[in-house]
């Protein structure tokens, strides 16, 4: 076994624990820890990335106990390209937060290492238990980081984070007690390879516990109609916190990539089929929705959380359409949406830093202290999250368009995408206008200097998306062979007779 695939999970796992049992060490010694131990994710996440590109299915079974019986770590291309673009994301978040932000509360660093811990797990694991202990170890960590600063907005969005997702984390635990009652196992090949041999008499059955995953899976990726909770949580969040948010709506849509194509896929028979038209119409209606949300929204800070959720109904149309060119459009689209997405809520926190003591609401209509710099790299993400010329978010709206076959879905596809592209663009344009152009009032007092530090890691996430254009031709090799590496079970099946495939 390569040990080099625990190691996402190690390293923030112990870089956590000695955080918190030294919660009295110094501040600019936390940091260094809490930045090393995140920076070093990423050439780790390359090297994975580098491992999976032969296409090798490669597991890790835990206490060496094979599986189905043990529990079973699994590299595959999407593992390996999430565990890629989290280090990334998170690197940068933790770089424009100790620039500050982590003094407004206790152990931040600490709660920061063990969300890095359950979202990489989430994305390595092979078992369903271990996915809701993951899924339960990110969002403990998230319920404290949400409410770091006790702010009343957060109070207020945490409790109904925190009631949300206990509710979700229930039905989750009750899916998952219904597969192993009717199989009598946890690991996603082996269950795969159970429900494709399940008598029919127990489809029925296999497909309540499959709903109910299902729904836990679209309240954490924010679907319709389970969104409702995303915008104003991560309106109230920390600057760095609602970056690092940015990829937890990609870790809900990254397990219905899992389970619904290897659990619940092609040998699930007409249950994949009615799930894949769920999630259709599902997708469309969520994207229309974060379109609506962002037109009407008053605060930028909850405008770029219904950007979020347009981002989400993007990603699940093109994995409902379930072609390899499909899927590997939002593979492509999804590095871009996660990156962009969060560069705004740092490029928002700029804004409320340099608009002084009266910032907090970014509702007020009032002139910046230094309007170009900020206003030009606004109006550039602005162009790169709707979807226009040159930057990634064009090619990958034009990839995954280009992806349907002509006819009805080819109809509403383009509809609702292109028309969600000019309403976000509408909103954007209205809330660039608003902030940098328009001047009413008295002049900005107190505003704080240029912090050149989250300067630089907003301009460091902003650079992903000429980056994502220049490096398309690799990315998007890398994203097919990804999509095609899905759509091919069997490789994921003889996994239960140990070894790699």
């Amino acid at each position: 076994m390569n040990h080099a695939l625990i190691l996402p999970i190690l390293l923030p796992m112990l870089a956590g624990a000695l955080l918190l049992v030294g919660h009295n060490l110094s501040k600019p010694l936390k940091r260094a820890l809490s930045l090393t131990a995140t920076w070093a994710l990423v050439p780790l996440g390359l090297y994975l990335v580098l491992l999976a590109d032969d296409g090798q299915l490669r597991a890790y079974a835990l206490g060496n106990w094979q599986a189905p019986f043990g529990i079973m770590l699994l590299l595959d291309r999407l593992s390996a390209l999430m565990l890629l673009l989290t280090a990334v994301l998170a690197g940068f978040a933790v770089l424009y937060a100790s620039r500050g932000d982590d003094a407004r509360g206790q152990n931040f660093h600490a709660l920061f290492q063990f969300q890095l811990l359950g979202i990489n797990g989430a994305f390595l694991t092979a078992d369903l238990f271990n996915l809701f202990v993951f899924f339960e170890i990110l969002l403990i960590s998230s319920y404290s980081l949400l409410v770091h600063g006790n702010g009343k907005d957060q109070i207020k969005a945490g409790v109904h984070y925190v009631v949300l997702n206990l509710l979700g984390s229930s039905f989750f635990l009750i899916g998952v007690s219904m597969l192993y009652g009717l199989s009598g196992t946890l690991n996603m090949p082996d269950l795969a390879q159970k429900v494709a041999d399940a008598d029919p008499e127990l489809a029925p059955l296999f497909s309540a516990a499959a709903y109910l995953l299902l729904v836990v899976f679209a309240l954490k990726a924010a679907v319709l109609p389970l969104y409702f909770w995303l915008p104003k949580a991560y309106a109230s969040a920390p600057a760095p916190v609602a970056a690092l948010f940015a990829i937890m709506t990609k870790v809900g849509l990254y397990s219905i990539f899992r389970v619904f194509t290897l659990v619940f896929g092609e040998g699930a028979g007409p249950l994949a089929n009615m799930a894949h038209e769920m999630l259709w119409w599902l997708a469309l209606l969520t994207l229309a929705a974060g379109a609506i949300g962002a037109l009407a929204a008053e605060r930028l800070q909850v405008l770029l959380g219904y950007l979020v959720v347009v981002s989400v109904g993007t990603l699940l149309a093109g994995f409902s359409l379930g072609t390899p060119q499909a899927l590997s459009a939002a593979l492509y689209y999804l590095v871009h949406s996660t990156l962009i997405s969060a560069a705004l809520f740092l490029l928002a926190g700029l804004i409320v830093r340099q608009r002084g003591p009266a910032g907090d609401d970014l509702h007020l209509l009032q002139a910046l202290h230094q309007p170009l710099l900020l206003g030009a790299l606004f109006f550039a993400a602005t162009i790169s999250v709707a979807g226009l010329p040159p930057f990634s978010g064009f090619l990958g709206k034009l990839l995954l368009l280009r992806s349907v076959e002509p006819g009805s879905q080819a109809l509403w596809l383009w509809s609702v995408v292109l028309l969600s592209g000019l309403v976000t663009l509408v909103a954007l344009s209205r809330a660039g206008s608003q902030l940098f152009w328009h001047s009413h009032g008295r002049p900005l007092e107190n505003t704080a200097p240029a912090d050149w530090t989250r300067l630089g890691a907003t301009l460091g996430l902003l650079l992903a998306s000429p980056l994502l254009l220049v490096m398309a031709q690799p990315l998007l090799a890398y994203a097919q062979g990804t999509a095609e590496q899905l759509l091919n079970l069997q490789p994921y099946l003889s996994l239960i007779n140990g070894g790699e495939a």
